[in-house]
């Protein structure tokens, strides 16, 4: 069977599954959790915690030292996926260790 023949089997069960009341395909619900807006103080706890300065945290979040700087004074808010980063760090202590993006000297 051709790509374009596999397609078009592929599209035609869609549409007929679509049509009946009896519906036969799989079908799943994903839900895609919102980004956490971080704010000052637990970007920096969150910064401390991976034992990084505020350099060596920019360079792994791959954002400049002005950016981690103005997230930890509140003058701007991480988002999508610094955000995003910031959680998994927040989430998993191990994160650092098991993701090394960049040398913390250890």
């Amino acid at each position: 069977m051709s790509v374009y023949e596999s397609i078009m089997t592929g599209l035609t069960e869609a549409v007929e599954d679509a049509k009946s009341s009896e519906k036969k395909l799989q079908r799943r619900i994903v839900t895609v959790i919102p980004v956490k807006e971080y704010q000052a103080d637990e970007v920096k706890k969150i910064r401390k915690s991976t034992e990084m300065s505020q350099k060596t945290f920019a360079a792994y979040m791959g954002v400049s030292e002005k950016t981690v700087e103005a997230w930890e004074a509140g003058m701007n808010h991480p988002s999508g996926a610094a955000s995003r980063l910031l959680s998994m760090i927040e989430a998993d202590k191990g994160f650092i260790e098991k993701y090394p993006f960049v040398s913390t000297g250890k």
